[in-house]
């Protein structure tokens, strides 16, 4: 019964964040107005043990959320059929890009932090 409670209380918020989405007159995504919603919920109760037990049996059961997802895939296949060579070149090429930027970024932030320490040691 405290799962269906925490379950509900989710997705008032989620409700919340629909209707304050579709009154305001900002172009935020009411599922960012739900998250920022159910943070300040998290802040005003001063923790998380809430919804422990609801995050815990959701990932748990993660695997069970793919399957619409991947049902959705195999309803497109004829469309991923006919766009194989450039959604493979897309991922492959973004995967690439990714990987260079991170090893990239990794050295620079190393780069600054042994600046930082050499003048942190000269003073």
């Amino acid at each position: 019964m405290k799962l269906l409670l925490q379950i509900s209380i989710l997705f008032g918020i989620c409700w919340l964040g629909e209707a304050a989405a579709s009154l305001l007159p900002l172009p935020i995504p009411a599922s960012v107005i739900g998250m920022l919603l159910l943070f300040l919920l998290l802040l005003l109760l001063r923790g998380t043990k809430p919804v422990e037990e609801l995050t815990g049996f959701l990932l748990k059961n993660m695997a069970f959320f793919f399957v619409p997802a991947g049902v959705g895939i195999l309803g497109q296949s004829e469309v991923l059929r006919k766009n194989l060579l450039p959604l493979l070149t897309i991922c492959v090429l973004t995967t690439l890009i990714t990987f260079l930027v991170t090893a990239y970024t990794v050295r620079g932030v190393q780069y600054l932090q042994g600046r930082f320490a050499a003048r942190k040691e000269a003073r």
